[in-house]
């Protein structure tokens, strides 16, 4: 087998939604049930760093988080990212045309990862979304998808992480729920680049850095079996919404952002204590 080692090193910012997607109608292909949109922060501030590494003599694929060995082989989520990449490999070239490994060359390879956050992990701040819109993009790169398939990077990443397609693309950011079973259309759509808004910043303050007691994947289960109030802002509040803040934000309008991104989050919270038993995220 190729011996040889080759290696891709992403930087990826997390994400911070004004209108929140909670509630999935496909747990597989982690499709929700709202659209939602966010800003992406600048990597100078919160990013997920990963390297990925290929080659023949690794025997299996392999990720450290923060300096832990993850269980790849039991976490569907990563095992779907490193599939749907893979179907996606192309030749990796040198610059006089020739072929140095061809595309079917990737399968035979094992893939190793590491990744670190610079802010904590599953405490709010979008870690998962950071992390998994950075290893869909290294894998991408390290496999060399061709452009054309690199608007399906997307749809892969939403399958690790529902927020993970928003951190693809910076300044003001759209996923679209989509209506598809296949979830083809649901991916994100950058409603404004991030130099739209220059003179917007982002105040973070950690209030608690623990890990949560309920993970959001958990969360949105619960809260879509029994809480009425859910489906209710899911069908009638967030389309409304969505076109309102989309308006907003490119209007520049910072007092119509701030008064529709609280009433989001009020109304998140409120679904969360309408869940059965209810879910606390608030500090």
């Amino acid at each position: 087998p190729d011996i040889a080692m080759h290696t891709a090193t992403i930087c990826s910012p997390t994400n911070i939604a004004l209108i929140k997607y909670w509630g999935k109608r496909d747990a597989i292909l982690n499709l929700p049930i709202n659209s939602s949109v966010s800003l992406t922060l600048h990597t100078d501030d919160l990013k997920t760093i990963t390297t990925v590494s290929a080659s023949g003599a690794f025997e299996c694929d392999q990720l450290w988080l923060n300096g832990k060995e993850e269980d790849v082989a039991s976490n569907a989520r990563l095992q779907n990212v490193f599939r749907e990449v893979r179907a996606r490999a192309g030749d990796l070239v040198d610059g006089s045309g020739k072929v140095l490994v061809e595309a079917s060359e990737w399968l035979a390879m094992g893939v190793r990862v590491v990744s670190e956050n610079n802010f904590p992990t599953a405490a709010g701040l979008a870690s998962s979304a950071a992390g998994y819109a950075a290893l869909t993009f290294a894998l991408s790169k390290l496999l060399c998808v061709p452009k054309e398939l690199e608007g399906e990077l997307s749809a892969i990443a939403r399958q690790g992480s529902g927020s993970a397609c928003r951190s693809l693309a910076g300044g003001f950011v759209a996923w679209d729920m989509g209506s598809t079973a296949d979830g083809s259309d649901s991916r994100a759509r950058q409603v404004a680049p991030a130099d739209h808004w220059e003179a917007l910043e982002v105040l973070i303050l950690v209030v608690s850095d623990t890990k949560k007691k309920v993970s959001s994947t958990s969360g949105m289960g619960t809260s879509v079996a029994t809480s009425p109030l859910l489906a209710h802002r899911a069908a009638t509040v967030v389309p409304a919404r969505m076109k309102a803040m989309e308006a907003a934000y490119l209007a520049k309008d910072f007092a119509a952002v701030a008064k529709l991104a609280m009433q989001d989050s009020n109304q998140f919270h409120a679904t969360c204590l309408d869940t059965y038993p209810p879910i606390f995220y608030m500090n």
